[in-house]
């Protein structure tokens, strides 16, 4: 669904790039990859595709999820909404395998955040955790905005600190009040990024403070 809302009128979706197909490309030549799951299995493409294009790498944010259960003749047994909800720093838990992928050039990653309907059909051939109904289809319900990760800078918003503040995990977590697995990931991803620098150890937890300007510019390589 976002393939085609960000390939636009005059794109182009499933166009092939040399040895790979991408999602869509746009009238003026942006490559678009829509990306749902982890970053990992997009290392190789994204820095062949970005090598002489400029890619978008699009990752939605569910910020609310509704949920449709449907018999086999087609009627609605009933509506729910999900209790999860995403929000931006959840991309720290798909670059995890891929830290290094905001430092490539030619490429921006844009956290698209919007609501979906699920339709699911309880035909008793899903999976357990959904009772065994099936998805049969996902569909955009609501647009809220866009965040653009264009350069390595963009990702110090996600650092509540200033450069001589120290910081733990746990405090990391309690100041962004995310939990501790995934202040963990962030922190991981932000030091192979160079913008967190781990500088010792505080008792039996890891030491932190936010890269020196100097060492970082905000420029990819």
């Amino acid at each position: 669904m976002l393939k085609f809302r960000y390939g636009g009128e005059g794109g182009q979706t499933e166009a092939p790039i040399g040895d790979y197909v991408c999602d869509a490309r746009t009238e003026e030549g942006e490559l678009i990859e829509v990306q749902t799951g982890s970053f990992g299995p997009l290392k190789e493409k994204a820095k062949a595709l970005a090598k002489k294009n400029k890619l978008r790498i699009i990752h939605p944010i569910v910020l609310q999820k509704t949920i449709e259960l449907y018999d086999t003749k087609g009627t609605c047994l009933r509506s729910r909404k999900s209790p999860r909800k995403g929000s931006p720093w959840d991309i720290f838990k798909v670059l995890l395998y891929a830290p290094e992928l905001p430092l490539v050039k030619n490429l921006t990653i844009e956290l698209a955040l919007i609501d979906i309907n699920e339709k699911r059909i309880d035909d008793g051939k899903g999976s357990w955790r959904r009772k065994k109904a099936t998805i049969a289809d996902k569909s955009l319900s609501a647009w809220h905005s866009s965040i653009i990760l264009s350069s390595i800078k963009d990702y110090a918003r996600f650092i509540p600190y200033d450069e001589e503040d120290t910081f733990t995990v746990k405090d990391f977590a309690q100041k962004t009040k995310i939990n501790t697995t995934l202040a963990q990931k962030t922190l991981y991803t932000l030091t192979r990024m160079s913008l967190v620098t781990r500088i010792g150890k505080q008792g039996n937890s890891y030491l932190y403070q936010k890269s020196k300007k100097k060492a970082n510019k905000g420029k990819k390589k």
